[in-house]
């Protein structure tokens, strides 16, 4: 007969590798975009859609259509108009940054300078805005 021979083996587990804080989307400026553009871009398409609904009742019913304008202009939807054009402003900065990071061969390395260039383009953007969009709903 012949003669077996065991080898034992013995399984060490992997060092504790230190994960990095400092990628494109774990808590720094490209998870924070990220997030907000997903946002921002649900408001907007829940906007467009109630838009949409809004305006087809011309359609159906001029008297209905006049109704829902009426309450259009209301001081919490002019607030609701500035948090509008606030999500589109940085929808828009943030949607350029995206293209220029995928197109750009150094896009990736410049990502976090470009974050914050949408963020001073969209404050410069609210500060022409929010103002006079202020005096417009509070005057009446």
């Amino acid at each position: 007969m012949a003669e077996q021979t065991t080898t034992q083996v013995t399984i060490t587990p992997p060092k504790a590798t230190r994960v990095s804080s400092g990628t494109l989307y774990r808590g720094r400026e490209g998870m924070w975009s990220w997030v907000l553009h997903r946002i921002t871009g649900v408001a907007i398409y829940f906007f467009l859609l109630v838009h949409i609904l809004d305006t087809a009742l011309v359609r159906v019913s001029p008297a209905a259509y006049n109704a829902v304008i009426g309450t259009y202009k209301t001081p919490i939807m002019g607030l609701g108009e500035t948090a509008l054009v606030a999500a589109i402003g940085f929808h828009a900065f943030n949607g350029l940054r995206i293209i220029l990071i995928d197109f750009l061969p150094k896009g990736p390395k410049y990502q976090r300078l470009m974050f914050w260039i949408v963020i001073a383009l969209w404050i410069i953007l609210l500060i022409g805005f929010v103002p006079r969009q202020l005096m417009n709903v509070f005057s009446e």
